[in-house]
């Protein structure tokens, strides 16, 4: 009875040992969701550090060429230095999250955004498969043609089961990873555009870059697109000169 018992227990606490490692978040819910309290905490502590700074904003230094929407990456560290935020948010990759903060448009009217860095990890399991592919052939793997310079993944060369994808932060649908005639890594975000130019008031014609419509309107940045703009009222995409 006592052996029957005390391994009982044991199975009690492996589980719940399992549990932790595999799933941490569960116990640390504040990692998993965004809320609007933390944004305006963080969006306030900008704001303070611009009027301290005449004008600077806390953002990590970055190569130039560093794509707009993962270029204005926040430095949490510039903001506790001058005591202006005394924690840095659960949601925040540096405190364990599922996010990296960063900032829109920061010489006009800086905004706190967030990077879903799940969409980071998936484009980064796509790459790796990428590259191994890519040390024993000429050309990347490409599948059906998008535009003239985009492509869809023949994605089974890769040795996946199914056409990569990411989880969208705005409509949680499943997004193609699709690439570009070097082989760089993209997501296809024109669902989304295609709902967000239906539903949120805007005045963009041909040749504006019509992803902002998805940072001003949610707390996401829409990391990993390609340029795009709107033709007879739909989302298409830019040609971008190299």
């Amino acid at each position: 009875m006592k052996f029957t018992y005390m391994r009982a227990i044991g199975a009690v606490i492996l589980i719940s040992l399992l549990s932790g490692c595999l799933y941490p978040e569960n116990e640390l819910s504040k990692n998993q969701v965004p809320n609007k309290i933390q944004l305006e905490s963080v969006q306030s502590a900008v704001d303070t550090y611009r009027e301290k700074t005449n004008g600077l904003v806390p953002i990590k230094t970055k190569d130039k060429n560093t794509p707009i929407f993962r270029k204005y990456l926040l430095d949490f560290g510039a903001l506790q230095e001058k005591g202006i935020l005394a924690e840095i948010p659960g949601t925040a990759y540096e405190n364990g999250g599922l996010y990296q903060y960063a900032l829109l448009t920061p010489e006009d009217n800086p905004r706190v955004k967030l990077i879903d860095l799940r969409i980071s990890d998936a484009i980064r399991e796509v790459s790796v498969q990428l590259h191994i592919y890519r040390n024993e052939h000429m050309y990347p793997p490409f599948g059906k043609p998008i535009t003239k310079n985009l492509y869809k993944i023949d994605y089974q060369k890769l040795g996946f089961e199914h056409e990569p994808y990411v989880v969208s932060p705005y409509s949680q649908k499943n997004l193609p990873v699709i690439m570009d005639t070097d082989g760089k890594l993209y997501v296809d975000y024109r669902p989304d555009l295609f709902e967000a130019l239906d539903k949120y008031d805007h005045s963009y014609q041909t040749g504006d870059d019509i992803r902002y419509i998805l940072a001003e309107n949610s707390p996401f940045l829409p990391v990993y697109s390609y340029p795009s703009t709107i033709k007879n009222g739909e989302p298409v995409y830019m040609k971008v000169k190299k």
